[in-house]
């Protein structure tokens, strides 16, 4: 289903029925990325899934920021009475949602990260990073999608997911290669890491619950989890066994587990 804001088109599905979970997914993913999870737990909870800015069937006219994708995600969880719910979010999409739950804290009963950082707190680093994401739109429109994902999906970040069996390795492609050219570019230009704030210094202040899985593998986020732990209120950080950056795919069963029972800790 559709929800129009302002000249955004922010395509979203709804699964199930019971206590009210949004999913956002990563970069290159698209509501495609939780159907393991959905088919999993949808028994117990209404699953919300949307599609960012920059992917699946969400459609721009204008280029969003993380800030700019909140205020539109504010307005579509009103539309839809979501009052209070639990937010999870993937890489790209915990940022995002990391970033949605400082800026708009209240009714959000817990938040789940999965591999998703706070930002970069250091201007220098800031800077670095927008200019590596120019460089890779630049290589989206230089190149065209299918040279692009070939790139991406061997990447340090996803060495891991090469064990994975080939129907789900080819599952993964497809996604990628089904994406907008000009919204991967956009993604990476306007929400990437580097363009978001740092929430490093705001993470003290948020109340709810809070979960952070990453991969034992992922030895860079694994690090900045540990920090983020030590600022949050409340928080509670799993680290998985023989997994990279994309625990949900690497290990649906384990991911459906560890989120389920805090959702159910905490409702």
């Amino acid at each position: 289903m559709y929800f129009s804001i302002n000249d955004a088109k922010y395509w979203y599905e709804i699964h199930g029925q019971g206590i009210p979970v949004v999913l956002l997914h990563g970069f290159t993913g698209s509501t495609t990325t939780w159907k393991n999870f959905i088919n999993t737990v949808d028994k117990q909870f209404q699953i919300i899934t949307i599609d960012l800015p920059g992917h699946g069937k969400t459609q721009t006219s204008e280029s969003r920021t993380v800030e700019a994708c909140c205020r539109d995600l504010k307005q579509l969880f009103a539309f839809l009475h979501l009052d209070a719910f639990h937010l999870v979010g993937y890489s790209m999409g915990g940022r995002t949602a990391l970033s949605f739950a400082m800026l708009y804290p209240e009714g959000i009963l817990s938040l789940i990260l999965e591999s998703a950082s706070p930002g970069l707190a250091n201007v220098a680093e800031r800077v670095a990073r927008v200019k590596n994401d120019e460089g890779l739109a630049k290589r989206i429109e230089t190149e065209g999608l299918e040279a692009f994902v070939s790139f991406w999906e061997n990447i340090p970040l996803f060495e891991t997911q090469r064990n994975l069996p080939e129907e789900v390795q080819h599952s993964i492609r497809r996604e990628r290669l089904s994406q907008s050219p000009n919204g991967l570019a956009m993604s990476l230009r306007f929400m990437g890491t580097g363009k978001q704030p740092s929430w490093w210094d705001k993470l003290e202040g948020f109340s709810a619950p809070v979960l952070l899985i990453v991969g034992e593998h992922d030895e860079k986020y694994v690090e900045i989890n540990k920090k983020m732990q030590s600022r949050f209120i409340s928080c509670k950080l799993i680290k998985c066994e023989d997994a990279g950056h994309a625990i949900h795919v690497e290990k649906p069963k384990i991911f459906g587990k560890l989120v389920t029972e805090f959702i159910l800790n905490h409702k």
